[in-house]
């Protein structure tokens, strides 16, 4: 689904949260010599607004990377009793992708795509289920910079077990303090909202995946 919300950061300071798990970056041209830029003449204003600027960007875009810790959640519908038969509904951040631009002073501005996939276990009551993400960005080493939240509503079919999704935000603009801010200085990081429980039941190494054949492999 496409977001149309746009993130807007602005620079702050937390405590960090690290990221155990990284996805490739996809990247607009970038880190041109400074003698090719000296060569390019800067569009105008109007140019600029009608997206005619291609001049290549002055850097790496940042990381993107799953927070390893939120890449999955399981829903039991007995509390404290986690057996497959006890399954509801499970979700599994898959990869996400992205976009970056960013020239002169401008702030970086990026488009990302999320993979996701959710199943429906054997004590499932229905064919709907809401899920809740969040996107971040921070400071390489430090805490996020900024937090969004957003909702997936799933659907399955009565004999689907499995459904897959990619989720699109559209808009994500870091600023940068001067020209000199390259945006490998910065990480895009993705999870579900989790309960402590469901953190915990992660956090153990604890595994449910329910596939297409509705079978569960546990794993450590």
């Amino acid at each position: 689904m496409k977001r149309s919300a746009t993130i807007v950061l602005m620079l702050g300071a937390l405590a960090l949260s690290s990221c155990s798990s990284r996805q490739p970056v996809v990247e607009l041209p970038g880190g041109v010599l400074p003698t090719d830029t000296s060569a390019q003449r800067a569009p105008s204003a109007l140019e600029r607004m009608l997206g005619m600027d291609d001049r290549p960007n002055v850097g790496p875009c940042p990381l993107l990377g799953v927070l390893y810790d939120n890449a999955r959640v399981v829903d039991f519908n007995e509390a404290g009793s986690q057996r497959y038969a006890n399954i509801e509904y499970t979700g599994e951040m898959q990869g996400i992708r992205g976009l970056c631009r960013y020239v002169d002073e401008d702030p970086i501005t990026m488009s990302i795509e999320v993979d996701m996939a959710f199943g429906r276990g054997p004590a499932a009551s229905g064919t709907r289920q809401t899920y809740r993400y969040w996107v971040a960005v921070a400071r390489r080493g430090f805490a996020p910079i900024a937090k969004e939240y957003f909702d997936v509503e799933v659907r399955w079919d009565r004999d689907e077990a499995v459904v897959t999704r990619t989720e699109e935000i559209n808009s994500i603009v870091i600023p940068r303090a001067d020209a000199d801010t390259s945006g490998e200085n910065f990480e895009v990081l993705v999870g579900f909202e989790l309960t402590p429980e469901q953190l915990q039941f992660n956090r153990d190494g604890r595994r449910f995946r329910i596939d297409a054949a509705t079978r569960a492999v546990p794993g450590q």
